[in-house]
C-alpha cells in the first residue's frame, strides 16, 4: 500500500554518491517531481556529484563533504535543524549516509530490504523497500517512489547542460561524427587494457568516425590514456583531465557513441540519450550497466565469475562480484568491434564522409 494518497508537502533524498548512482537516482526523483510538482524536494549529494547535478530544476541541493570528517556532518546537520520532511528516502546504504540521515528528521524514513540492504542501514530506517525482480540498481531506486504512491512512467533524464558547456563540446567535437572512449574507471580492475582499446579505436577510425579519449584527471585514467595512444595507429584527441562534469556532460551529449566500463560517464550518457557500449567483467552488468543499453553491453562477468565460484550464475546471487583483477582481459577486441559495428547500425549512426583511411 502506497505512503501517501495525495502529494506530500516535502521528501529529503539521500544519495551521496557516486557520479552513476545520483545519474541513475535523477531518474526517479524526476518521475516524482512529474507526479507531485507541488512537492519540494531536498536532496543531499556529495560535493563532487553537485558539481553534476546541483543546478536540477525545483530541487534543493544541499552538499555534504565527507573530507571534512565530523565537520562536514556538524554542518549539514546545521542546515536541516528545525527542518522536517514527510518522507526521507535513505537510497545508500553506506555507514557515513546512516551517519547524515540521524540529522533528517522525517515522518517515515524509507531504506532497503534485506535483499538489498548492507552496513546496517536497516537500524536508521523505519519502511523497508521490497526489492523488485530486476537486479538493476535503478529498478531500485524506483521502488521507493512506488512505495512513496508514484504510478511507474518512462524514464526520462533532465540534467542541464550549460551555454559554455555545449559551446566547449561542440568545438571539441568540431562537426565530426565522433565517438568517445572512456577508458578507465577510478578502480584498476574495472578496466580494460589498452592494446584492446588501440585495437577498437583503429576500427573506429577507419569506418569513419572520430575518437576522443575522455575521463577524469585522476592519475590512473591519465596512464591508460596515454597507453592506448602509444598503442593506437590512429588520429585520436585526448581530453583527459580536461574537462569538467559539466562539459563531459554536454561532450556526451553531442557525441553519437560512447565506449566505457562501468564508471560514472556511461551513466551520464545514458541521461543524455546517447548509446553506451558497456564493458563488464567485475559487477554483473544486469545490476549495473547502462540502463538504457544493456542489450550493447560486451560482458566476460558470466565467464569470470563462474570460473571464480566454480558453479553457474543460476547458483549465485546477483550481487556477487569477480575478485580477479584481471578478469577485464576477458573482453577481446573482436567481440568490442563485433558490439561497435551492431550499434552504429542499429542507431543508424553515420560516419563523417571524410573518413580517415589506415
Amino acid at each position: 500500500m502506497a505512503l501517501f494518497s495525495e502529494a506530500p508537502d516535502s521528501i529529503c533524498i539521500l544519495r551521496l554518491s557516486a557520479i552513476g548512482d545520483v545519474c541513475n537516482a535523477t531518474a526517479v526523483v524526476q518521475m516524482i517531481q512529474t507526479q507531485w510538482p507541488n512537492t519540494k524536494i531536498t536532496w543531499i549529494m556529495g560535493k563532487l556529484e553537485a558539481q553534476l547535478l546541483g543546478d536540477l530544476k525545483n530541487i534543493e541541493v544541499l552538499t555534504f563533504d565527507k573530507k571534512k570528517g565530523l565537520k562536514g556532518y556538524l554542518a549539514i546537520w546545521s542546515l536541516l535543524k528545525g527542518r522536517k520532511f514527510d518522507a526521507l528516502l535513505h537510497m545508500q546504504t553506506a555507514l557515513r549516509a546512516s551517519i547524515v540521515s540521524l540529522g533528517i528528521k522525517a515522518t517515515y524514513k524509507l531504506g532497503f530490504d534485506a535483499q538489498r540492504t548492507s552496513d546496517m542501514q536497516s537500524f536508521f530506517i523505519d519502511h523497508k523497500v521490497p526489492s523488485p525482480k530486476s537486479a538493476h540498481v535503478l529498478d531500485g531506486f524506483i521502488q521507493f517512489a512506488k512505495v512513496l504512491g508514484i504510478v511507474e512512467m518512462p524514464l526520462k533524464w533532465t540534467i542541464p547542460v550549460s551555454d559554455e558547456g555545449k559551446q566547449w563540446a561542440l568545438t571539441q567535437i568540431n562537426n565530426k561524427a565522433t565517438v568517445v572512449v572512456v577508458p578507465a574507471a577510478s578502480k584498476s580492475y574495472k578496466n580494460w587494457h589498452a592494446q584492446g582499446y588501440a585495437k577498437v579505436i583503429e576500427h573506429i577510425a577507419q569506418k569513419g568516425f572520430q575518437v576522443i579519449l575522455a575521463g577524469s584527471p585522476a592519475q590512473i585514467e591519465i596512464d591508460l590514456a596515454d597507453e592506448v595512444i602509444k598503442h593506437c595507429n590512429a588520429n585520436i584527441i585526448n581530453l583527459v583531465g580536461q574537462s569538467s562534469l559539466k562539459q563531459m556532460l554536454a561532450l556526451l551529449k553531442e557525441s553519437k557513441l560512447v565506449i566505457a566500463p562501468d564508471t560514472g560517464p556511461a551513466h551520464m550518457a545514458v541521461a543524455v540519450n546517447t548509446p553506451v557500449i558497456g564493458l563488464y567483467a567485475h559487477h554483473n552488468p544486469q545490476r549495473t550497466g547502462p540502463y538504457l543499453y544493456q542489450e550493447y553491453v560486451v560482458s566476460a562477468y558470466q565467464q569470470a565469475i563462474e570460473a571464480e565460484s566454480g558453479k553457474l550464475l543460476a547458483e549465485l546471487s546477483w550481487r556477487s562480484r569477480v575478485k580477479d583483477a584481471l578478469a577485464m582481459n576477458r573482453i577481446t577486441s573482436e567481440q568490442v568491434i563485433e558490439m561497435f559495428d551492431k550499434t552504429i547500425a542499429d542507431f543508424y549512426i553515420k560516419p563523417n564522409d571524410n573518413r580517415e583511411i589506415l
